[in-house]
């Protein structure tokens, strides 16, 4: 047992200055200082508990708690977070834990990009002034509804409608929209859970990260090879393909929340499918969708959250998968980036 000493100097300049910088440190910095005297284990405590208790660093609606039964000595898992879509970052630290209020970051990171026909024009979306009435009188003709059933692809009311951010049809951008939590399995590493009863259809979340161009997303899928064959490593980088209607042209999205993420890049893979379908959500006015989570069928609160990462299996030796599905192929699916 680490033996702790009183604080020799300023104790009140000591907390203050404590209180501003702790947050901002890395649960391995934390530590370290969590040792020097009981003030600092006292601080670097009570900012463990709070990062415990909210994943989303309050940047979402509904907190995301932590939950390691295992035993081990991780108590949570540290990347920053971001609710949405943002360009590739350089930021190396964001304040989690402490007591002061921090401001939420904007969901509309990628708003300044618009989207325009062959001849260059602006492409408007609708020109309801209020979409909450759809389904019944002037809002159920919103040009922008698609969002029907469990297709691949929906349309949303953006920043080209008349509508505002209340509008009904913009459901998909207000972040995490049901309670999940995180809980740690001794095989699996972290797990994405519902904490609640879901229904089939209903929306979840969905997948964020960085926006990678493809020549850098290349360039990460072969780093993270390379710290996958020197350890333990999983990345959350995911690419996404959407053929534009046209079929002469292919849409890439390349996602990685390895680093810069939010819950989505929790949720494992399953070999039967899982119960979570992906469906890519436009925005009017925006260039490049997001891809959603909604329910495929009725998930039951405690009930692990999956979908399939693929069926391409291109890696001999690639990672090992417990999903226990009884057609569990018995590594995860993987393929050149």
């Amino acid at each position: 047992m680490v033996e702790r000493k009183e604080c020799n100097f300023n104790e009140p300049r000591l907390l203050q200055c404590a209180d501003l910088i702790l947050p901002y440190l890395t649960p391995p910095e934390l530590a370290n200082i969590s040792i020097t005297c009981k003030s600092l284990f006292e601080i670097a405590t009570s900012i463990t508990l709070l990062r415990i208790s909210d994943a989303s660093r309050t940047f979402e609606n509904l907190p995301i708690p932590f939950l390691n039964t295992t035993l081990d000595n991780h108590p949570y898992s540290y990347f920053l977070y971001t609710p949405s879509l943002t360009l590739a970052s350089n930021l190396q630290r964001q304040v989690w834990g402490g007591t002061s209020v921090i401001s939420r970051p904007s969901r509309a990171v990628l708003e300044s990009v618009s989207v325009v026909d062959e001849l260059g024009r602006k492409v408007s979306g609708c020109e309801c002034e209020d979409c909450g009435g759809l389904g019944s009188g002037l809002g159920s003709e919103c040009g922008c509804l698609g969002l029907d059933g469990l297709g691949e692809l929906g349309s949303e009311c953006g920043p080209g409608c008349l509508c505002g951010p209340e509008c009904v049809n913009r459901f998909t951008q207000n972040g995490v929209a049901v309670r999940v939590k995180i809980v740690r399995d001794r095989r699996k590493g972290w797990c994405l859970y519902a904490d609640q009863f879901i229904r089939k259809g209903q929306f979840l979340f969905e997948y964020a990260g960085e926006l990678l161009t493809t020549k850098e997303a290349q360039r990460r899928h072969q780093y993270y090879d390379e710290l996958r064959l020197h350890g333990c490593f999983s990345s959350a980088l995911l690419v996404v393909r959407e053929h534009l209607p046209s079929g002469k042209a292919c849409l890439r999205l390349n996602i990685d929340a390895t680093r810069i993420g939010n819950v989505a890049r929790f949720v494992n893979h399953s070999c039967d499918g899982g119960n979570l379908s992906t469906k890519l959500v436009r925005s009017s006015g925006l260039l490049f969708p997001r891809l959603c989570f909604y329910a495929l069928k009725d998930i039951q609160e405690d009930e692990e959250l999956t979908f399939s990462y693929g069926e391409i299996r291109k890696k001999a030796d690639g990672l090992p998968c417990f999903c226990n599905s009884s057609s569990c192929f018995g590594i995860l699916p993987s393929e050149d980036t």
